[in-house]
């Protein structure tokens, strides 16, 4: 994976200590039972939303559920048990925390627009899950203050940024930082980058 993706793109040569970090880091928190939290703002808003899709389902190769629990919705639904267990994927649990609409517009209305993320940090998280915050500049404010709860709370924290990366760094466990200035370049990088990290993490929990 990436060896491919320097391939395409040799200017990330220099984020691959960081990036087998963050695989390290999402790949400890799921064997050990946890869960992923991401935003992002505008196209990292979307970023947020790709990710959920490739974690949540198969995304390279498929992701058949174990045998012990197609025997459990047989015995349970033998009429429906083998539909469901021929329908089933293998799952890592992500939630994107842009998806919330309702939460987000009344918590930026009554609250405070900055904290629509860390509010759902402080109220989905826990410790051993991992939260992943995009931002092509490392200074979106709301991205910053879930981290600041994230780490608080005992999550890990991860940052995918650009350039500089901000204040993003400092708050995170790692940060992956791609080598370009202008937000096009930083954010077709950060789609290359975790597309390589999903298919690492998902040869390491649904291979064979």
């Amino acid at each position: 994976m990436l060896e491919r993706l320097t391939q395409k793109y040799p200017d990330l040569a220099s984020c691959l200590p960081d990036i087998q970090r963050a695989f390290d880091l999402l790949a400890t928190c799921y064997r050990q039972g946890g869960k992923v939290l991401i935003c992002g703002n505008g196209g990292s808003a979307s970023d947020s939303e790709h990710l959920v899709g490739e974690l949540m389902k198969g995304y390279l190769q498929p992701r058949p559920v174990p045998s012990s629990l197609r025997a459990d919705l047989a015995a349970h639904f033998p009429a429906e048990g083998e539909y469901l267990a021929d329908h089933l994927q293998g799952a890592l649990p992500t939630i994107s925390l842009v998806s919330q609409m309702a939460l987000i517009t009344a918590y930026a209305n009554d609250v405070a627009a900055d904290m629509i993320f860390a509010q759902q940090v402080y109220g989905y998280g826990k410790p051993g899950d991992v939260l992943l915050g995009i931002s092509t500049s490392g200074r979106s404010v709301n991205v910053l203050h879930a981290l600041r709860v994230a780490r608080v709370r005992g999550l890990g924290t991860l940052g995918i940024t650009g350039g500089s990366g901000g204040e993003m760094p400092d708050l995170c466990d790692v940060a992956i930082r791609v080598p370009q200035a202008h937000t096009a370049e930083i954010q077709e990088r950060h789609l290359a980058i975790y597309h390589a990290l999903c298919g690492m993490l998902e040869a390491e929990f649904f291979a064979g």
